[in-house]
This record gives C-alpha cells, sequence and structure tokens, in this order.
C-alpha cells in the first residue's frame, strides 16, 4: 500500500507540476500573433527616451453597386496622421497625434502626458482617447480588416472618440490584466443650434473632442482588458455621465454672455462593452459588442422638438460583430507577408428601446455583411478589398458598395 501511494503521489506532483508550467506558460505569454500588432502610442510609449516620429494613412475607393441605380463612386484621402512624441525619461511622456481627413480638415486626436508613478500605475493627463472597445484605440489601418472600420464603431461607439480629462492605466503583470480609468469631459448632447443627438446620428455629432470643450459635469470611463492566454485578448469597457449642454440666455449689464442649462435637454449615458481576439494556426477570430442606456430621453425629444415635430433619440442602443479570418500563407513558412481573406457580420440598432412617444423606426435596425481581403504586402502596408452588403428591417434587398484601398503604419 506504501508503494502504492507513493506512485501515486509521484504522479499527481508530476501532473501539478505539469499543470503549473502550462499556467505559468500561458499566464506570462507576452509576445503573441497579437502583442504583436500594437498601436503606435503603445510603440512610442515603450520606446526609449527622446524624440519618436510615427504616423499612418489610408486612401479608400468606394463604389455603390446598387442596379437601377446612378451609382457615383468615390476616391478620398480618407487620413493622414502624423505622431510626435518626446519621452523625457523612462517615466515621464508625452504623445501628440495630428489627424488630416479627406485631404484639408485637420484635427487633434490625441495629447496627453503620462508619468509613472510605480510599476503599477501611470498617471494620464490631456485628451484622451475613451477606452472603449477594439477600434477607438487601435484604429491604425494595418490592425483591421476591411477598407472602412466596423460600422458600429462609428454608429454605437462615435469613435474616434476622444476627450479632456485625466486618471490612471497601468499593468498587473501577475494578473495579465492591463486597466485604465479616467474621468472625462462629456458629449455635447444640446447647443445653439438645438439637439445634437438623433436616432439616425445616435451619440457620434456629440463629441466635443477638446475643442474649446464645455463642461457642467464629468463622466466616468474604464476599460480592464485580460492577456492570460496566449494569443488572446478579452476586455470589458465601460463609460457613464451626462451630456453636456448650454443654450444662450443672453448678455448681463457688463455685455458678459450668460448661459443656463435646461435639465430637459440632458441624456444620461451608460455604455458597457465587450471584446474578443483570438489569432490561432492562421486563424483570426475577432467579436464585439456594445450596449448603450440612454435617460431623459423622452423629456429630450420633447424639448429638441422642431416644426412641431419630436426628436427621435431612442432610450437604448445595440451593436455587435463577429469576424473570423485566416491567413493563407501562414502554412509556407517562408511568407513574411500575409494574405487574409475574411467576413464579418454585423448588426446595429439605434432603437432598440424608445420613450414611449415616439415608435421604433426600423430603418435604425440594419445588418451588414462584409466580405474580403487584407493583403499584407510587408510590415506596415496592405492592400485591401471588400464588399459590403447592408440592410434595414425596412428594405427587401441588400445594397452592395465595393471598397478598395491601402494603408500604411509606420
Amino acid at each position: 500500500m506504501i508503494f502504492v501511494n507513493n506512485k501515486k503521489m509521484r504522479k499527481r506532483g508530476l501532473i501539478s507540476c505539469l499543470l503549473l508550467q502550462g499556467l505559468m506558460f500561458l499566464s506570462h505569454a507576452q509576445v503573441d500573433s497579437i502583442s504583436r500588432h500594437l498601436s503606435i502610442v503603445e510603440r512610442m510609449l515603450e520606446s526609449k527616451p527622446g524624440l519618436s516620429l510615427a504616423g499612418y494613412g489610408e486612401v479608400h475607393y468606394n463604389q455603390p453597386m446598387d442596379k437601377n441605380t446612378y451609382n457615383q463612386g468615390s476616391l478620398d484621402v480618407h487620413r493622414m496622421v502624423m505622431f510626435l512624441g518626446y519621452n523625457f525619461s523612462s517615466k515621464t511622456k508625452f504623445i501628440t497625434e495630428i489627424e488630416f481627413e479627406h485631404a484639408h480638415e485637420v484635427d487633434l486626436e490625441q495629447m496627453f502626458l503620462q508619468h509613472r508613478i510605480n510599476q503599477f500605475i501611470d498617471l494620464r493627463l490631456g485628451l484622451i482617447l475613451i477606452p472603449m472597445g477594439i477600434i477607438n484605440e487601435h484604429h491604425e489601418p494595418t490592425l483591421f480588416n476591411g477598407v472602412e472600420r466596423p460600422v458600429i464603431d462609428n454608429k454605437i461607439c462615435p469613435t474616434t472618440w476622444r476627450e479632456i480629462g485625466g486618471g490612471i492605466t497601468g499593468n498587473i503583470m501577475q494578473a495579465s490584466l492591463k486597466y485604465q480609468l479616467y474621468v472625462v469631459n462629456g458629449l455635447n448632447g444640446y447647443d445653439a443650434n438645438g439637439g445634437v443627438f438623433s436616432g439616425s446620428e445616435a451619440l457620434r455629432a456629440g463629441r466635443q473632442s477638446g475643442a474649446e470643450s464645455y463642461s457642467f459635469s464629468p463622466s466616468l470611463a474604464g476599460r480592464i482588458e485580460f492577456y492570460g492566454i496566449r494569443n488572446l485578448r478579452a476586455g470589458i469597457s465601460i463609460y457613464s455621465g451626462k451630456s453636456q449642454s448650454y443654450a444662450y440666455k443672453g448678455l448681463n449689464k457688463d455685455s458678459v454672455e450668460l448661459r443656463r442649462r435646461a435639465d430637459s435637454s440632458v441624456v444620461s449615458i451608460s455604455m458597457i462593452g465587450g471584446d474578443v481576439r483570438y489569432v490561432f494556426e492562421g486563424i483570426q477570430l475577432r467579436g464585439q459588442v456594445y450596449y448603450t442606456m440612454l435617460g431623459n430621453t423622452k423629456q429630450y425629444n420633447m424639448f429638441t422638438a422642431k416644426d412641431g415635430k419630436y426628436n427621435d433619440l431612442g432610450s437604448a442602443m445595440i451593436g455587435y460583430y463577429g469576424e473570423i479570418g485566416y491567413n493563407v500563407f501562414r502554412p509556407l513558412s517562408s511568407m513574411k507577408s500575409e494574405l487574409i481573406p475574411f467576413v464579418r457580420y454585423e448588426v446595429y440598432d439605434t432603437h432598440y428601446a424608445v420613450p414611449d412617444i415616439i415608435s421604433q423606426n426600423k430603418g435604425y435596425h440594419n445588418t451588414i455583411i462584409t466580405t474580403g481581403v487584407t493583403y499584407s504586402l510587408t510590415k506596415g502596408s496592405v492592400l485591401k478589398a471588400d464588399v459590403q452588403l447592408m440592410k434595414s428591417k425596412l428594405d427587401n434587398s441588400y445594397h452592395k458598395i465595393l471598397n478598395l484601398g491601402f494603408g500604411i503604419m509606420f
């Protein structure tokens, strides 16, 4: 019996040792197929002290393909973006992102100062990307399939979404977790022209983007991302706050403009997102979901009515997609480039729920199927082609668009 027990103990010890080694390998695998595709900001923050320069750009051709319709295509230098950073030391770093859109519009996409407090906490202050989902922080064209970004990252999450604020970010290596938590300026829901939010435009037009932003109350944004399993990234993002608003009241005796805030012009916003990315033997899987709850929308729609007609902002919105791709060059070890056919199924509904004074608009419930190919010429340059099929619940058939483009990242 003693021999048998010792044998069982040795067997259990061996199994426990193998399991422990396996868990250590999974939880501390830092270099994998996903971590090699870092955003520019992540790369710049890891660079040596001194000046750093980077950028990305993309050119698009979009051609509608509906029958019996005059379809005019469009060519666009969609964006050219330059990053300029300076790492004062291994602890204190500064990042800027300047974007030129459509060859003539200029925007400041990011500008923040980051300082390392300890190995777990970095302080970040400035114009910050809201850490919601995948694309809002990882939107370089070499980091996603398809000529255009996923539609839900426009209609539900107003990418590229950035606001002025500050907070903490860090990496807890022992738990394989990266976290971000910020207090930021809120979205603009009402200005001198009236209501900004609607069922068709959702929240996108409310981005203040650091341009003479105003604030009555702060909002909270946060994200936790788990990377403890090799080739897997999974994240949960949150955003909570109230929209900002103002209306002109007039001038006081000193000709100073006064502003008032009407309660009916304010919308409470709670957004949660979940996302996952996984790569295995050339197979690439990606999925994402957003759910947004909006409060005070009945009063808001009445307050922002025009020509006797209520506004149509919904009280809940949802959007999600699933995507699969495969690198057909994966079996060819000599090939350093990638050729990835992919398909993405996407749904969004900005009238997932509505206040009782309006009816659900089926035209706001849309399905998009995107299928195409991404060809990586070298690391940092891609050619893209895809066809998008789009249909709302009001349509009998899909509308088709051919998209072609190229992108670079350096």
